[in-house]
């Protein structure tokens, strides 16, 4: 794979006075956008935030500080690279279209703290990048690959301490939902293994140029220092999880039959042995239900093999 490439202020030139004018502005926004002929690419799910006290709330939230690494994915025009920039902590900003890096270059090239990084996000190497060192992430994320994107980053095994991104709302409940509930699923058992997240708070879709059609929500995610649950395999835990909700709605009688050529009578004997009724549905297991289901998969999946 091809190093990123990446600009940033030569090494020991000083930084200016922070005199530039705050990007999330519907104002600023659209100055920029005239200046660099630019339209938001809908391919990749651009969507401008203007809105300042969001910007803010959002740095805010990932709880900066000059010794903190932050790392963002999709920078756009810099709007909230500015104000991460502005907490001092050292900004690497991932960004996959070419057309924004000279304005990148103009917006945020004032600040000696932020590094801006041609790639995509998928193939760049983190620790690479990032020096190995413990980092946050923060960022708003394109709809339609948010949750490729925070899985990539959570199954790496990365040391990251905490996640603030900005998703479509609807993710963010699903993302957060409680066994029981209609919005709890495999997102759900997945973000909360690994993290402990919450809903920080709604952003309505009129805080960004152009207007998505949708309203979003800043998603703030600390990171477990241990799983919260115990599991002999994570594979075996996460095929459990992709299994139990591969029909909606189902009993796990049926369902679970999906983990692979299972018969009735052995879906049974695991159920049994896991300590659940098969009459419940999977959006109704917690956390620990699903580790015990992946616990006592082990034996039976071990009596399977040739």
């Amino acid at each position: 794979m091809s190093e990123p490439k990446e600009t940033r202020r030569q090494a020991g030139q000083a930084a200016p006075a922070d005199v530039q004018p705050t990007i999330a502005r519907r104002e600023v926004t659209n100055r920029i956008l005239k200046a660099f002929h630019l339209r938001a690419d809908k391919s990749l799910g651009q969507n401008f935030l203007v809105e300042e006290s969001v910007v803010a709330r959002i740095a805010a939230a990932a709880e900066l500080t000059p010794a903190d690494k932050v790392l963002e994915i999709g920078p756009g025009i810099g709007t909230l690279t500015q104000a991460l920039a502005r907490t001092g902590a050292q900004v690497t900003s991932v960004e996959l279209d070419q057309r924004l890096l000279p304005v990148l270059a103009e917006t945020v090239g004032c600040y000696a703290n932020v590094r801006i990084v041609h790639g995509d996000i998928l193939k760049t190497d983190i620790p690479a990048l990032l020096g190995g060192d413990s980092f946050k992430v923060a960022a708003n994320l394109p709809y339609y690959i948010t949750t490729p994107i925070i899985m990539h980053l959570l199954e790496q095994g990365l040391p990251l301490e905490r996640l603030v991104v900005m998703v479509q709302k609807e993710v963010a409940e699903r993302m957060t939902a409680a066994p029981g509930s209609r919005a709890y699923g495999a997102i759900s058992v997945a973000m909360q293994y690994y993290t402990e997240p919450r809903l920080a708070f709604a952003v309505k879709a009129g805080s960004f140029l152009p207007a998505p059609k949708v309203d979003s929500a800043v998603l703030v995610c600390r990171r477990h220092t241990a799983p919260p649950v115990a599991v002999p395999d994570e594979k075996v835990f996460f095929r459990v999880v992709a299994a139990a909700f591969s029909v909606r709605r189902k009993m796990l009688t049926n369902s679970l039959r999906h983990m692979g050529g299972l018969s009735g009578d052995q879906v049974k004997e695991w159920l049994a042995a896991a300590g659940i009724d098969g009459t419940r549905r999977a959006e109704t297991l917690s956390l620990e239900e699903f580790a015990a289901l992946a616990r006592a998969f082990g034996p039976i999946g071990a009596a399977r093999e040739p």
